[in-house]
């Protein structure tokens, strides 16, 4: 079984994700059920067996960005609301699990911010995968210079310990 499979066989058992195909047409989405009249807003994109997609808002990978960058399984494009997760293994699904908790976090906050304005709100911002005009190209985010392989021990865990511990300060109530 893939570390793709295995992400989403936890996915499937989420309460509040609902599967089903991508609006890019190319694997398999999660997210949430749409009100009716509504499009399903969609959270993670499986694109392939060894990558995903995650929809976060600009405003959260602008705050991750610093802790994104120690981890080498972490590709965002500039000005992008979804981050690309590289799946190897185990830690990096357990990244994958705890970035799609972010989403469902800022999409609920977003819709509580859009319930007090008025307009209903709109489907998830294209992925990486939807045709876009005059994009940048797809970049690594800056790594350290020498990063440590993710099962060298508790210095090669640095990286994700600080990017869960960023995480944890985004999400509270945790989800």
């Amino acid at each position: 079984m893939t570390a793709a499979q295995r992400a989403m066989t936890q996915l499937e058992s989420w309460p509040d994700l609902v599967s089903g195909p991508p609006r890019c047409a190319v694997g398999r989405s999660y997210g949430t059920p749409g009100a009716p009249g509504e499009a399903r807003y969609e959270l993670v994109h499986f694109h392939s067996d060894d990558a995903a997609d995650v929809c976060l808002t600009r405003a959260a990978v602008d705050r991750l960005r610093p802790q994104l960058a120690h981890n080498s399984a972490i590709r965002v494009r500039p000005g992008a609301s979804w981050v690309t997760v590289l799946l190897d293994g185990d830690m990096d699904i357990a990244l994958l699990l705890t970035l799609v908790s972010v989403g469902l976090k800022a999409h609920d906050d977003a819709l509580a911010l859009r319930g007090a304005q008025g307009p209903p709100g709109r489907a998830a911002p294209p992925c990486d995968w939807e045709a876009r005009v005059q994009e940048a190209p797809l970049a690594p985010v800056p790594t350290p210079p020498t990063p440590a392989p993710a099962t060298a021990g508790p210095a090669g865990l640095r990286g994700l310990r600080a990017t869960w511990k960023a995480v944890g300060r985004l999400m509270p109530h945790g989800h």
